[in-house]
């Protein structure tokens, strides 16, 4: 493959707070059911010791934007939280006005603490709503109701916050196509700025893939839940920008853009991944930590609480790039794949003209966007580039 000169993108911050009140079975992200009362103290602690640990990868870089997800972020108070801004900010440079968002579960937020975070500089709330119905919810072993979610949205608007995102699933178990609609037009109803709108899988090492809930909808029903939610969220001004995203305009989420357009971004905390770009070194390397937040604890701050290291190297990187940019609705810029990976756009001339016959991509003046048809088919797209 033909190398050009690696440029470093821009550069997010994600921070992993581990624990759930309770873990729900269909969950594989790393989150742990709270058994007693979590330390969470020594938790932001060992955050900035980690955070000082990989300082050195990312010297003299500005950070755009900072997501604390999890596990349930909310679960760690304002205060807790503006403690590590602080101690962050003391070492990294954050650009004016950066993204930050948090993560919240209606069902752990007291309706006060909202002030709190935004004083903190917390200007992005992101609620883990899933559904308004109350069978649904339970179903999923939630732990709010509708009115939960309605009431935590309202006190964060009355707190200030001009910018929140509400998750949506669909296709769960006994969701009829009408329960779906219902679930949309309630949370547009809330008047937030995005919505995240995604059906529900059955992962790997999850209670749900061990025990199938019964009355799951089958795929024919899944694609009409799709379609008409999608109808929906556009005819409410929510444009989707990303398979599973969606906007009022100007408020696309810039943390997850990042990630989409092959950014940077730093990764600390139990589990947490990263991907960094070395520019003096013309390396791309993701770096991930230990999973279990009692050993992660143990040793942040120094070697041992990396769970590993590995480079993306050059035959990897058009995947890797592609996995991630043709999720976009508008595609990408063939310079901008130059720049973030190193490599010339002549590589995948061949998997782009296969792509294009197909019908899955087009490619104009440059710019490949994603067609209707390979937006069914993202992951035989993106199999052409491995």
């Amino acid at each position: 493959m033909n190398a050009l000169a690696l440029t470093p993108p821009p550069l997010s911050l994600y921070v992993h707070l581990p624990w759930c009140v309770r873990k729900c079975p269909y969950c594989d992200f790393n989150s742990h059911g709270l058994r007693g009362d979590a330390p969470y103290d020594d938790y932001i602690d060992a955050l900035v010791r980690d955070l000082e640990h990989d300082l050195p990868l990312v010297w003299g870089r500005v950070v755009h934007s900072v997501f604390f997800g999890g596990g349930t972020p909310s679960l760690f108070s304002s205060e807790r939280i503006d403690r590590f801004l602080q101690q962050a900010s003391a070492r990294l440079t954050f650009a004016p006005g950066a993204e930050i968002t948090l993560e919240t579960n209606p069902g752990t937020v007291e309706h006060g603490p909202f002030a709190g975070y935004r004083a903190a500089g917390v200007n992005r709330l992101s609620f883990g709503v899933q559904s308004f119905d109350d069978g649904c919810l339970q179903r999923l072993g939630r732990i709010h109701s509708s009115g939960d979610a309605e009431r935590a949205v309202k006190s964060a608007q009355d707190a200030g916050y001009d910018n929140i995102n509400l998750d949506l699933m669909y296709a769960l178990p006994q969701q009829t196509l009408a329960m779906a609609e219902h679930d949309v037009e309630r949370a547009i109803a809330l008047s937030p700025t995005h919505l995240s709108h995604y059906q529900l899988t059955l992962e790997p090492n999850t209670l749900f893939a061990a025990k199938p809930p019964q009355g799951i909808p089958d795929d024919d029903l899944a694609w009409d839940m799709q379609e008409r939610c999608q109808a929906l969220m556009a005819d409410g001004g929510f444009a989707q920008y990303e398979v599973s995203a969606y906007a009022k305009p100007d408020r696309q989420c810039a943390h997850n853009l990042n990630y989409w357009t092959f950014g940077d971004y730093l990764g600390i905390g139990a589990g947490a991944h990263g991907k960094l770009t070395l520019g003096a070194e013309q390396r791309i390397l993701r770096r991930w930590k230990t999973k279990h937040p009692d050993a992660w604890l143990r040793d942040a701050g120094t070697a041992a609480a990396i769970g590993g290291d590995e480079d993306i190297l050059p035959a990897r990187r058009p995947f890797d790039f592609m996995l991630n940019a043709l999720r976009l609705n508008a595609g990408f810029d063939l310079r901008l794949y130059e720049r973030r990976t190193g490599l010339a756009a002549a590589g995948i001339a061949r998997e782009l003209g296969i792509a294009t016959e197909r019908g899955w991509l087009e490619v104009r003046d440059a710019h490949v966007i994603p067609t209707e048809l390979g937006r069914r088919f993202t992951n035989d797209v993106i199999g052409l580039f491995l």
